[in-house]
């Protein structure tokens, strides 16, 4: 059997608004917990609650990544400032 080999380079990826995207997603996850919890009653009679936790843990996992990519993005901004001034060394004579 041949070694599978890749026939094609591997795209670019893709650069944009990353902390607006998961900080939009994590408010998803949290509207459906809260849409859903009036409705506790019907999930736990038909053993369903799981749908509930799914979103509460949907939006707690939100919030981890949105520290995450907010220390993400200052890093990547830290060190493209970093590239763009040269560094100066004081120099006393």
């Amino acid at each position: 059997m041949a070694k599978w080999t890749p026939k094609h380079e591997a795209p670019e990826p893709l650069e944009g608004p990353v902390v607006a995207t998961i900080t939009g997603g994590t408010i998803v996850w949290f509207v459906l917990f809260l849409a859903q919890l009036p409705f506790y009653g019907w999930y736990a009679d038909h053993d369903r609650t799981w749908w509930l936790w799914t979103c509460l843990a949907g939006g707690g996992l939100g919030l981890i990544g949105i520290w995450y990519v907010r220390r993400r993005d200052a890093a990547i901004k830290r060190a493209a400032a970093g590239r763009a001034t040269p560094a100066v060394i004081p120099f006393n004579e």
